[in-house]
């Protein structure tokens, strides 16, 4: 049966690998990225490759979260429901590394944005019969402290990003309780894979990006992952594993969750 899938961050990278294998398939693929014409060329690109007519986009830079909920309220406006959203959008080494609103761009883009989008778009979600969301997190995760929220933050591109990776985990399995009826799943979706993010940052990859993009398609599509709700998928393993410690606790969720409504709101 064909679904929904709104892919954010689908302009290049895993992100673009998986919308264009699930339109293959004849799902409706809604694509995000900041770039208008970068947008317009892949949205083209998948119809084409894929003999899919069903593509669309949204434009927002996530690191401006009024844009994440312009974008929010556009789709409220122009699509009646979404059965998939796989927040895919993120960013690691940066020249510029301070969004517009004073805090860190690595915790705005991976875990504020969203955090916001998600949260907007749940009435779209709930209008599908086996909603599932899908957080990339990282094999990189360590405590989320409170002063890398605060303005002007001074942290190591690896400090920001793996504290936003652990810090949209944490989420995750909050959203998976308070939300029992979609299906919530946080993914590594594999260490230095063959993208452009990791190449600027490292300079060298381990695995193909087809090792990312397949994992989507698959808690995307297969039935058996409707039971999978409030778990770590890591893909380094191929399988369900522990993640960070803090994860698991719920005073550290309840004043990550607390913070991040403050910041929103």
């Amino acid at each position: 049966m064909s679904k929904t899938i709104l892919i954010t961050g689908s302009t290049d990278g895993i992100g673009k690998l998986a919308a264009t294998k699930l339109a293959q398939s004849g799902h409706q693929i809604i694509l995000h990225g900041r770039n208008p014409q970068k947008l317009a060329k892949v949205v083209e690109e998948i119809k084409s490759a894929a003999d899919n007519q069903n593509i669309s986009g949204y434009i927002a830079d996530f690191s401006n979260l009024e844009e994440v909920k312009n974008m929010a309220a556009k789709i409220k406006e122009e699509q009646s429901s979404i059965d998939v959203l796989v927040n895919n959008a993120g960013i690691f080494k940066t020249a510029h590394t301070i969004a517009g609103n004073g805090m860190d761009i690595r915790m705005v883009v991976n875990y504020l944005a969203p955090f916001v989008l998600t949260n907007s778009l749940l009435p779209l979600l709930k209008k599908s019969k086996n909603p599932r969301v899908i957080n990339l997190s990282s094999a990189a995760q360590t405590t989320v402290s409170a002063t890398s929220f605060e303005k002007n933050s001074n942290y190591s591109h690896n400090e920001a990003y793996a504290q936003s990776k652990l810090a949209i985990l944490i989420w995750s399995f909050y959203l998976a309780q308070q939300q029992p009826d979609v299906v919530t799943i946080a993914l590594n979706p594999g260490s230095l894979l063959n993208t452009k993010m990791v190449k600027e940052a490292y300079g060298r990859f381990y695995s193909s990006a087809d090792k990312g993009a397949d994992i989507i398609v698959d808690l995307v599509t297969k039935v058996n992952y409707s039971e999978c709700s409030g778990k770590y998928f890591d893909n380094d393993n191929g399988d369900f594993g522990r993640a960070h410690p803090d994860a698991y606790d719920n005073q550290i969720i309840q004043d990550l969750i607390s913070i991040t409504r403050k910041i929103v709101s």
